[in-house]
């Protein structure tokens, strides 16, 4: 089965949507997740979002 799909929604973004995560400063994380941090809405981390969504 290909597979030349995968990823094709993060090859427009910066470095492939790869660079460093502003909650636990991360370096080459896939940053995905948009959310509010500290009042800006950022991308973060999976392990990020998911600590972020269960604070809630």
């Amino acid at each position: 089965m290909a597979k030349a799909h995968r990823g094709a929604g993060i090859r427009d973004r910066q470095n492939n949507g790869r660079g460093q995560c502003p909650v636990c400063k991360r370096t080459a994380i896939k940053l995905l997740y948009e959310n509010e941090v500290e009042g800006n809405k950022t991308l973060v981390c999976k392990q990020c979002n998911a600590s972020i969504r269960n604070s809630k």
